[in-house]
């Protein structure tokens, strides 16, 4: 194998682990708005918010008491 093909096979493996990690979810609030995040929030339990990154990167902090679920896709 040429040292290019190694380099692309690496490549494709380190996407492939990248892409198994993230399992999206779905948060609905209490008044029934449903907000997609890339990955399971964070909960913060000396603050009492969730904390994660939306679909289109925003970063984003809500209180718990906002949240009626947290579902994986």
């Amino acid at each position: 194998m040429t040292q290019r093909t190694i380099a692309a096979l690496m490549l494709a493996l380190g996407i492939a682990t990248l892409a198994g990690c993230a399992s999206p979810t779905v948060i609905t609030l209490n008044d029934g708005r449903e907000i997609q995040a890339v990955d399971t929030p964070k909960y913060d339990e000396d603050s009492g918010f969730y904390e994660f990154e939306q679909l289109d990167g925003k970063h984003t902090r809500i209180n718990k008491d906002q949240v009626r679920t947290v579902k994986d896709l």
